[in-house]
């Protein structure tokens, strides 16, 4: 399991940290208190717009009227947060759906609690696009074959969906090469001409559109137009210790995930806190979806493609693995 970890993190650098109350009365950690006391948890989460719930729900009460306060801590992809959930160093996580396939599927103990955030169900306007700078001769995902593409992690939902895109465009996914970086250097390092395409999401993507690249394709909504693309998550130990603090936890989420859905421009302003977007770039952003329930039927779909790209040994237990 040791060993399983270190290859979960490999790659996976952690870029800040921004705490939120270091402790408490009642310590940190985040063991069950039952009903009285407030109870602090570690949560990891990636500084993009997928998490914009969890932010309003911290300044909203969501989490503190139910004896949460929460640290949170920034990292550059769900396959980072995994191992540290698994550890102990956080309670709480979000991660990429595949992430979590892939952990469950070598029996890392993940347990999905709440659901993440969810394509927008519209092909050519969603929140999350395969770019290409201004001016590319690269006008469709066939074209990528022998490029460069960049994702921020790899083995991941990335490149699992845009293979998918390029596969139904007609090209041969294994002959694209991924490289990995940070959401938020994939915009200059398009410009600069050091990949040929990228895997952005927003708010990176509106910064590409607004320095002249475009979206070739829709690669979640490739794999399903209603795809799950993360969910938060702990340890399977963690579940069992703490059932109560996992509820409440769970509650504060889907609360959260309610609020953010019908309060966009809340979304667009508390991004700013959190992410470096220019606030003139704001109103371009595309919005995700934020159900409160995972879809398993995407879930599902993004199993047969891990297993088709090789990315399990076997096929997850989806139902060890979600709430």
């Amino acid at each position: 399991m040791r060993r399983l970890l270190i290859r979960l993190a490999a790659g996976a650098v952690f870029v800040a940290a921004t705490a939120c109350g270091s402790s408490d009365s009642s310590g940190s950690g985040g063991e069950d208190k039952g009903s009285g006391g407030t109870t602090t948890v570690k949560v990891g989460l990636i500084p993009i717009l997928d998490v914009a719930p969890v932010y309003l729900g911290q300044k909203q009460g969501f989490y503190s009227k139910r004896g949460i306060k929460l640290e949170i801590s920034l990292a550059q992809g769900g396959a980072a947060i995994v191992p540290a959930v698994v550890s102990g160093q956080f309670q709480f996580g979000i991660s990429n759906t595949t992430s979590l396939l892939v952990a469950q599927s070598k029996n890392v103990p993940v347990k999905a609690v709440a659901n993440g955030v969810s394509s927008t169900s519209k092909d050519d306007a969603d929140y999350a696009g395969l770019t290409v700078r201004k001016g590319s001769p690269v006008t469709s995902p066939k074209q990528l074959e022998g490029r460069k593409v960049a994702a921020n992690t790899l083995n991941n939902i990335c490149d699992t969906s845009i293979k998918e895109s390029v596969r139904k465009d007609g090209g041969d996914p294994s002959k694209v090469e991924f490289v990995e970086m940070p959401f938020d250097r994939m915009p200059a390092a398009l410009d600069k001409g050091q990949v040929d395409g990228a895997c952005t999401v927003e708010p990176a993507l509106a910064t590409v559109r607004a320095a002249g690249g475009k979206s070739i394709a829709s690669f979640y909504y490739d794999v399903d137009p209603n795809l799950t693309v993360a969910m938060y998550f702990t340890s399977q130990q963690y579940a069992r210790k703490n059932p109560e603090l996992v509820k409440r936890f769970q509650e504060a989420t889907v609360e959260s995930l309610t609020y953010a859905d019908s309060h966009p421009e809340e979304v667009r302003q508390i991004l700013t806190t959190y992410t470096k977007i220019p606030e003139a770039l704001l109103d371009e952003l595309t919005l995700p979806r934020w159900p409160a329930e995972p879809d398993r039927g995407s879930i599902e779909r993004l199993s047969e493609l891990g297993v088709q790209d090789g990315l399990f040994e076997e096929a997850p237990d989806l139902d060890k693995l979600l709430p």
